[in-house]
């Protein structure tokens, strides 16, 4: 299948279901959920196909509009779950709740594959779309510090949104929401000193009071505190992707006291092909590090000798990462043997 009606039909086809779900309850809610869960992680295996990589400096016209495509969905269908949810919907608690899942899934790893692609753009109005993104999830200070601090300082304890070997996620989460506030908001105060403007955490303070209104309005009280809920699920879907992707992998720090150049190596890779379609290539993290400007579908994998490879595919490895024991056993592992590798790499044919 060509890469762009692959990235449009599975990443666009969840936010169908989640509508029809909302608005009609009943089959389409477990169809929501299966395909968020059970159809991506069954596709991913059964279908040992890996998408190739597009040829270097390959063009994708359509790359931004299914970007926009996305973006505006989001901002439709978040309003839409509210009301589903705290108004008068008819659907029965079970069938709210389990919405509600879909939706935070499909907020966290497509939303948020699309708000990150956008904030990349140099377009004023595409940035500002996944800045708009961002505050409806109440995380808009996230456009400042995954440019400013995250891409500076990845694979690195100078990083707050960087998991260190053996921290848990639950450890990770409130230090990375915290740590990214406060030096998202320094950054932005630096450069304030030369550019001048309004601070955009003022903006992002706005825009996410506005989205807790419109809760308000279709769903009262209720539909506001609905609302958080949503945005928190849809940010722990996010900061377990941050965890899984760079997970215990540290940068040298050079003899100047600066850091290496960030490398294949200082991010974790997925090649499967369904999840990487759904998440906008986000799996493909290492090249997006070394080329953070390069459109999605031109993503490239990495050699196996050149970067590590999580055992599952990106989403079924968020999910480990919600049972510490269980994450060690398996990825911690991984992350052993690919240190030996490279220290094998580093002494050469010797080794």
């Amino acid at each position: 299948m060509p890469r762009m009606p692959l990235f449009a039909i599975v990443a666009l086809m969840p936010f169908a279901l989640i509508c029809l779900a909302a608005s009609f309850g009943g089959l389409w809610v477990w169809a929501a959920v299966l395909y968020m869960t059970v159809l991506t992680a069954t596709l991913d295996q059964a279908v040992r196909w890996v998408m190739p990589d597009a040829p270097e400096g390959a063009e994708f016209p359509a790359a931004n509009a299914l970007l926009v495509a996305l973006a505006l969905a989001h901002l439709l269908v978040f309003p839409l779950v509210v009301w589903a949810i705290a108004g008068p919907s008819g659907l029965r608690i079970g069938q709210k709740l389990l919405l509600g899942f879909a939706a935070g899934l499909w907020f966290g790893q497509v939303s948020n594959p699309c708000a990150h692609e956008l904030i990349h753009r140099g377009n004023r109005v595409l940035y500002g779309l996944g800045v708009a993104v961002y505050a409806s999830l109440l995380f808009g200070h996230h456009a400042s510090a995954h440019r400013l601090v995250h891409h500076r300082f990845a694979a690195s304890l100078d990083d707050p949104n960087t998991a260190r070997e053996g921290e848990t996620f639950y450890h990770f989460w409130p230090r990375a929401w915290a740590g990214s506030f406060r030096q998202g908001w320094r950054a932005e105060a630096r450069l304030r000193v030369t550019k001048g403007g309004l601070h955009p955490y003022f903006i992002y303070l706005m825009l996410s009071l506005g989205a807790l209104g419109v809760g308000f309005v279709v769903g009262g009280w209720v539909g506001a505190l609905v609302w958080v809920f949503l945005a928190l699920h849809g940010q722990t879907q996010l900061l377990l992707a941050d965890y899984v992707q760079h997970y215990g992998l540290r940068r040298a720090r050079l003899p100047n006291g600066k850091l290496e150049p960030v490398s294949a190596r200082h991010s974790w890779n997925a090649p499967h092909w369904f999840s990487s379609g759904l998440m906008l290539n986000a799996p493909r993290h290492s090249d997006h590090h070394a080329h953070p400007n390069r459109p999605y579908p031109a993503l490239r994998l990495p050699a196996k000798e050149d970067a590590p490879y999580l055992p599952y595919p990106l989403p079924v490895c968020c999910t480990l990462a919600l049972f510490p024991r269980l994450w060690q056993r398996v990825v911690g592992r991984r992350l052993v043997k690919w240190r030996q590798l490279s220290a094998k790499q580093a002494l050469g044919p010797q080794a």
